[in-house]
């Protein structure tokens, strides 16, 4: 009876985690389209701008930290303004492209629906979600479920120079 009562909350979890994935899954994929489209407006909506930003900075701090060419001192004075500033230029679709063109989809890519997204998408133990390229593969994207219901592009795990603005 023990067992039955594990097996029992255990898919009642599962269904929970299935349904949190589904859910986000909308949100990705209207991120990927406003990637893929350049808009904005949708693109805004759907970034916590200031939690990505303070990720941002903060990997752009501690990589200018391990840089060997840069003073500590300086790294540690000047970095957080630069990031700060770069953080804010680079949370752009455009921008943004390049990591989606990591996870396959380009501009002349077909952007999977929801329950395809779903498939590529992790629930962590803190109530995030986070998007890999693969199934079990390392995480890249975080999205947070924000206060207006929407799940938020809220953190990067990729490698920093993916972080390109184009010319």
């Amino acid at each position: 009876m023990r067992g039955f009562v594990i097996a029992v909350l255990a898919l009642a979890l599962s269904a929970c985690a299935t349904v949190q994935k589904l859910d986000a899954a909308s949100d990705v994929h209207a991120l990927l389209i406003s990637i893929r489209d350049n808009d904005r407006a949708a693109f805004d909506a759907l970034v916590d701008r200031p939690a990505l930003q303070r990720e941002i900075e903060g990997r752009l701090v501690a990589e200018a930290g391990k840089d060997s060419r840069v003073p500590a001192g300086l790294a540690a004075i000047l970095a957080p303004s630069l990031a700060r500033m770069a953080g804010d230029a680079l949370i752009q679709p455009d921008v943004f492209r390049a990591v989606a063109a990591s996870y396959g989809y380009r501009s002349d890519t077909k952007i999977p629906g929801p329950i395809g997204i779903s498939t590529l998408l992790r629930p962590l133990p803190d109530g995030r979600v986070c998007a890999t390229s693969k199934k079990d593969g390392p995480c890249l994207l975080m999205f947070t479920h924000a206060p207006d219901g929407r799940w938020k592009l809220s953190g990067f795990e990729g490698d920093v120079g993916m972080l390109r603005v184009r010319r």
